[in-house]
């Protein structure tokens, strides 16, 4: 066998149909999990910069109506869309409440506020977790695929050259082994990317949610103790 027979490329077009299957359903594996793991980085890195950026500016302006303009410019920040929908329901809470915390009068319904906060999360959250599982799905079964395709390809090489040439040897074997060997590999070459970028993913997100979970607390905990004159609405 020459060396440009014993390249991967050669070695896949002259394997079983069985073990090409397995190789092409693997490719298909990889250019998902690739193309997610490049989504779900660059929309992470946006939510983590542009949230970070936002609650910067919240704490900066103390001044609600200022904070829900510039949410709006943070499309990608999971905290500028909560903060978004805590202040419109807090604003259909206290009619005519049009004017910044500490500005006008206002009456505070806590509660409501405390589940559109922890809906708003739930939605967050979602959003962000949205595609990350077939990593770890594909982490876990691109191995057992790959196996599988070399078991089968390692079967049928023994088995068509104790046909066609009554031995089983190694040296025998030797090329459709090989050749059954890359099905593990590309098995292994899929999950490996797809592990780390689970991982990776799911540790930012629990980052982000934190951060969720503690401006609502803060944005509750202003509510509550910031001296608000009560009025009722007209």
């Amino acid at each position: 066998m020459s060396p440009e027979d014993l390249s991967i490329v050669a070695m896949i077009r002259s394997a079983g149909p069985m073990v090409q299957f397995v190789i092409y359903l693997l490719l298909a594996f990889s250019v998902t999990t690739w193309a997610i793991i490049i989504m779900k980085y660059l929309y992470l890195r946006k939510a983590f910069q542009e949230s970070a950026h936002f609650v910067e500016y919240f704490w900066k302006t103390r001044d609600f109506s200022n904070a829900f303009a510039k949410a709006k410019e943070f499309k990608n920040s999971p905290v500028a869309r909560i903060f978004r929908n805590g202040y419109i329901e807090l604003r259909k809470l206290n009619r005519p409440g049009e004017q910044a915390l500490g500005s006008g009068d206002f009456t505070v319904n806590v509660e409501s506020i405390k589940r559109i906060l922890g809906r708003s999360r739930n939605m967050e959250s979602i959003r962000m977790i949205q595609m990350v599982p077939f990593l770890a799905t594909t982490g876990n079964i691109a191995p057992f695929i790959g196996l599988f395709g070399t078991v089968w390809g390692i079967m049928n090489a023994f088995r068509a050259i104790a046909v066609q040439t009554g031995t089983t040897s190694l040296s025998a074997v030797a090329p459709g082994v090989s050749e059954a060997l890359v099905a593990t590999a590309a098995g292994l070459a899929v999950a490996i990317p797809a592990v780390i970028g689970f991982n990776y993913f799911t540790q930012k997100i629990r980052i982000i949610e934190s951060e969720m979970e503690s401006f609502s607390n803060d944005f509750i905990s202003i509510l509550e103790n910031e001296p608000l004159r009560q009025q009722s609405p007209e």
